[in-house]
């Protein structure tokens, strides 16, 4: 987007780190938000960036990586010689599993079984 509005590449590490900090942020923040406002000062040579996201467009831009997390998930039921109708629960370990769409994918992959919300997805593993 800012190569688009300025014609500038940004290459500096510092620039996309500050970059990185923001969209982990967004990323965050569009879990329960249906659109945000990316903001950094000072950008790249003294230029702002300004972007609005909505879900919807997060969800398009990742909708590949989105969808890969299915593969272990399949990859785990045929190890154990498991039918998707053989789980009772779903339980989503990790903080990404906070993303609707990942919600809604599981979802639709068994069969409109909901994945469990009473878990805390950071503290799962350890209980």
């Amino acid at each position: 987007l800012f190569k688009q509005k300025t014609g500038t590449n940004v290459q500096a590490p510092r620039a996309l780190q500050k970059l990185r900090r923001e969209v982990e942020k967004a990323k965050r923040r569009l879990s329960s938000e249906v659109e945000i406002k990316i903001e950094i000062e000072s950008f790249f040579q003294n230029a702002d960036f300004n972007e609005k996201l909505t879900r919807a467009k997060f969800e398009e831009l990742n909708l590949d990586l989105f969808q890969s997390t299915l593969i272990p998930v399949e990859k785990v039921l045929e190890d154990g010689d498991l039918k998707k109708s053989d789980i009772d629960e779903i339980i989503l370990v990790g903080g990404s599993t906070r993303i609707p769409k990942i919600r809604q994918l599981l979802k639709e992959y068994f069969n409109g079984k909901e994945p469990l919300r009473s878990i805390n997805p950071d503290e799962a593993v350890g209980e």
